[in-house]
């Protein structure tokens, strides 16, 4: 075989390994929706997830994504409720299995439940002393590699959520990232508040550059489209050129507004304002989804946020409604599906709940 015909084939082989090498968030469009949980993530090993998954898929999603708890203390430890870790929690595996089926991918996106810790937030976490920050990172890291080890199946983890006062330890998230990597052959990505990923000294090591997307996008009272689109054209050139400065792509790890008369200004919010507030919610929603459209390096969002049924909305953030969805299909080239909200299955959910944490309680 002469010189040019061997280059010709390798060239040729070399095109197949890439192209069967793509990682899962490298596609040209992440369409996710973020299921949350009614009960510490218990609902997400029950029945009801598939019919939950099959309404988000018709919307045109293709990821899907929960967010195991971990409890975390002042004194830097993390802590999850005991289990047999030869046997993981269902409620961690069951939906990887589920989403597979029905042809979605999965990421699982780890939160710190710092409620009655004493911290504000995710992002107000830190720790005073040498000997609190060695205890966290030990727990911590137990914690990430359970679950890299635990939903090895899944197709991306990411690894932080809005930790951004722990970025400085540069040395122990590559460690971790490096050790995780060992486990978890999906992809890698860290969820950093929008006000904070170009702080983040790690974005080499991982896949992607994932961020909290709750960009304020105009501090007008009441504005208009073009002030929307004003906003988020600032944004998308900013991630434009950082995405091209790190040679990697951007994934929305979370994107989500309020029915808020500030949900231009301060989309973090979770107040919820009256019926008056939802043509602006409408308004960001839709407009968000042309900025993501508009910039390739913007592989897509995860949207924040849906719930198992019988009960697909909670208080804030709602996406399963007659106003929303269609914005989402729509935006998805996806249809609306027809959920019919269950009060008394609802009920008797709950009151199963009540019921197991007796139990509980009395073991």
């Amino acid at each position: 075989m002469n010189l040019f015909k061997k280059c010709i084939l390798f060239t040729f082989y070399f095109l197949i390994f890439t192209c069967l090498s793509i990682p899962a968030f490298d596609n040209t469009d992440v369409r996710g929706i973020i299921i949350s949980t009614h009960g510490g993530g218990q609902d997400w090993g029950r029945d009801e997830m598939v019919p939950t998954m099959r309404d988000i898929k018709q919307l045109g999603a293709n990821w899907v994504v929960i967010h195991p708890y971990a409890g975390i203390s002042k004194d830097g430890t993390v802590s999850v409720r005991r289990f047999n870790e030869s046997e993981a929690p269902i409620h961690w595996t069951r939906p990887i299995k589920e989403a597979h089926a029905l042809g979605l991918k999965i990421s699982i996106t780890p939160h710190l439940a710092y409620w009655r810790s004493g911290f504000e937030w995710a992002g107000d976490i830190e720790f005073q002393t040498e000997k609190e920050w060695t205890h966290f990172w030990s727990t911590y890291r137990h914690w990430i590699l359970t679950l890299a080890t635990a939903c090895k199946d899944a197709d991306a983890l990411v690894i932080g959520t809005e930790l951004d006062k722990t970025l400085h330890h540069e040395k122990e998230w590559r460690t971790l990232i490096a050790d995780v990597r060992k486990i978890f052959k999906g992809q890698l990505t860290y969820g950093s508040n929008w006000t904070d990923y170009q702080r983040v000294p790690f974005w080499d090591a991982l896949d992607v550059i994932g961020i909290q997307a709750y960009f304020p996008v105009s501090k007008i009272e009441n504005p208009t489209e073009q002030d929307i689109r004003s906003g988020w054209e600032k944004h998308i050139q900013t991630l434009r050129a950082y995405s091209i400065k790190h040679n990697r792509n951007i994934v929305f790890t979370e994107l989500g507004y309020n029915q808020s008369y500030s949900a231009a200004a301060e989309p973090w919010g979770y107040r919820v304002d009256d019926e008056g507030a939802r043509p602006l919610q409408e308004m960001c929603w839709r407009i968000a989804f042309e900025a993501i459209a508009s910039e390739p390096r913007v592989l897509g969002s995860l949207l924040w946020k849906w719930f198992p049924l019988p009960r697909p909305f909670g208080r804030n953030f709602q996406l399963a409604t007659q106003n929303i969805m269609p914005i989402i299909a729509n935006a998805w080239k996806g249809s609306v599906p027809t959920i019919n909200f269950d009060q008394e299955a609802y009920e008797r959910w709950r009151q199963e709940r009540r019921n197991r944490r007796r139990r509980s309680n009395n073991e």
